[in-house]
Parts: C-alpha cells; structure tokens; sequence
C-alpha cells in the first residue's frame, strides 16, 4: 500500500520500540573500531554476496525524471523508453537497502591517500594540469553528466546506463567505497568505459580529488547512502558534493526515515547514538526525520524543491505479518548564484 498514513497509535507504539532499542549503546572504543574498519565490512560484504543482494532499481525515472536532460523528458512519458514504468514494489526492503559504503573517519596518511586515489581515478594527470590548458578526464567532452555515490554492484548504474545509451553526449560517474564492489560494476558485461567512468572513493575525505574538476555536474544521486555516515560528518559531506554541481545542478536524495520497519527491528545492544545503528555485519544505518533533511541540505545552499516522508505498508501474506516502511525522498537544486556556506 502506497503513501499510507500511521495513526497516533501505531507512531507512539514506534517510539516506545525506539526508546527500547536505544536504551543500550554500542562502547566508545567498539564503535572507534566500527569507523576505523568500515572499508573491511564493506568489502567482505561484497565478496560474500557479489552482485546478487540487491535488485535493480527499475523504479528511478519513475520518480527522479532529472536522470534524463530535460529534451528527453517528454519523450520518456511519450513511452519511449527503456525503463520498467510498471506498478513495481516499495523501492528498498532489507534485501535492497543500505547501500553506500563510505569509510566515516579516513585518517590515511598522504602518501596512502594519495595513492590509493591516483590508483582510483583514471586521468587524474590531466585533470590536474594548470590553468589555460584544456582539461581531460573521463566525460570531458559530455553535455550531460550523472554521478550515483554509492554504487554498489550497478544497480542503478545500470538501469541508467540502459537509458542514456540512446541519448549523445550523456555520461555517468559511479563511485563506491567498496573497491569489491567496483570491480564488480566494471566487470559487468553491461558496462562501458565510453559513457560510464566507475572509481573507488570515499566520500567522507574531503582531501580525495574527484576524476573531473568542480563545478560540471548535472545530477547527483544520493540513495539510500547518507544513512551510513556517521552523523557528525554527514554536512561535510554535502557540502563537498554540492561544489561538484553546476549552477541549477540537481542532487537526488532516497533514505530511511524515521521509525522505519528496519529501525524498529533492531535489537538492544546495536545503538551507536541516536537513531544511528550498527548491523550485525558491521554496517550502519541512521534513519532521517524530514526536517533533518532540510536542515542538511539547504544549509550547504541548496534549493530545496521536494522534501517528502513516503509511508508505505508491506504485507508478508505467508506469515501475515505487515511492515511499515518509511523513507524520505528530496530534491535539491544548486542557485545560478551559488555561496559555499561553513559546514560546521
């Protein structure tokens, strides 16, 4: 059932399951070690279940429409299209979700950070050279360029890809944390280095240079990847992908919400702090109340132009069992005449 709406009972009953679960925290020095590792949990992940965890997202046209440059719009709602524009599931389940994979706390020496982002980032020389040069780097010459954080195994990369296939000039960046899942996206019989440049890199270190310079891209897209930051450095974060936009750039946003069923399931003993958890295969999910979203959002200067709680009810027929789900979806677009605001 799609954008349901709780009674008082149900959202009181929800908090009181919160207030449970929150009640125990995870110790300080398990959750050093939780940050310190992350880029572990996320790689053992991926070698554990490959490209066969989550689905494909067939449902991102459907409501980010910004995916296409604005001339192809009016030809995807003419039909023309290759995207699954049928009734389908609530977006993410637990099989689908937590998908980002970002190291919160990067403190890699210079001469480790640095490699590891030359070894990511193919035409990185180029993209460095002075100024009155021309710049190379992957997509140079594109009109349209996408980037998904988050990657994952390509399950957005590659419905999209399947799209902008048909559309000149079009181009996507995809990058992960997780180099396993990136190797993943690139080996991929689907993919094609001609229109898609995938990279490792980690979001949460501000020193990391992207491949492309800032200031070029047309769209973000943001799903179900913030939750796994640690909340202290969630701002940061937004405004460094911010400066990557152009002016009237769109950044994408899909995430959990607040009493969401996989929030409520969580056991004593799993808090970090306040409505941020750790799973029992060391990943992390924080769940968002809308205003929170704005807060983030709209302080590293954005316009904000959705904002939304989507409510959803699943129904396990078999065990008769219903699932609330809840997620908060937004879009938000970089002004003409943009200011870098403090992060902090």
């Amino acid at each position: 059932m799609d954008h349901m709406q709780w009674s008082k009972e149900e959202e009181e009953e929800a908090r009181k399951k919160v207030e449970e679960n929150s009640a125990t925290r995870v110790i300080p020095e398990e959750q050093v070690k939780l940050e310190s590792d992350a880029n572990k949990y996320w790689d053992t992940f991926y070698k554990i279940h490959k490209n066969n965890f989550f689905k494909n997202r067939n449902w991102l046209l459907r409501e980010f429409p910004e995916i296409l440059p604005a001339n192809q719009k009016t030809k995807e709602k003419a039909g023309d299209s290759s995207w699954d524009h049928g009734k389908t599931s609530a977006p993410d389940s637990r099989i689908q979700e937590t998908e980002t994979h970002c190291k919160e706390s990067s403190d890699l020496p210079d001469g480790q950070s640095k490699a590891r982002s030359d070894f990511s980032n193919p035409g990185l020389e180029e993209h460095r050279k002075g100024p009155g040069t021309i710049e190379h780097f992957p997509g140079s010459s594109a009109t349209f360029r996408i980037l998904e954080v988050g990657c994952g195994a390509g399950n957005s990369v590659f419905p999209i890809l399947n799209t902008l296939q048909n559309i000149p000039g079009s181009f996507l960046y995809c990058c992960d944390f997780a180099s396993g899942a990136v190797e993943l996206v690139k080996s991929h019989t689907s993919y094609r280095a001609a229109q898609c440049s995938a990279f490792v890199h980690d979001v949460c270190n501000d020193g990391l240079p992207y491949p492309f310079p800032d200031g070029i891209l047309d769209v973000i897209l943001l799903v179900f990847v913030l939750s796994s930051i640690h909340p202290d450095r969630m701002q940061a974060v937004i405004h460094r992908l911010s400066r990557l936009l152009k002016p009237g750039g769109m950044l994408l946003f899909r995430d959990y919400g607040r009493y969401d069923k996989t929030q409520l399931r969580f056991k004593k003993g799993h808090c970090l702090s306040e409505n941020f958890y750790v799973r029992g295969d060391g990943t992390r999910a924080y769940f968002f109340t809308k205003g929170e979203v704005h807060h983030i959002f709209c302080k590293a200067g954005l316009d904000e132009k959705q904002n939304l709680v989507d409510h959803r009810l699943q129904v396990n027929r078999k065990k008769q069992v219903k699932m609330h789900r809840v997620w908060v979806q937004g879009k938000f677009q970089k002004p003409l005449h943009w200011t870098q605001k403090n992060p902090s």
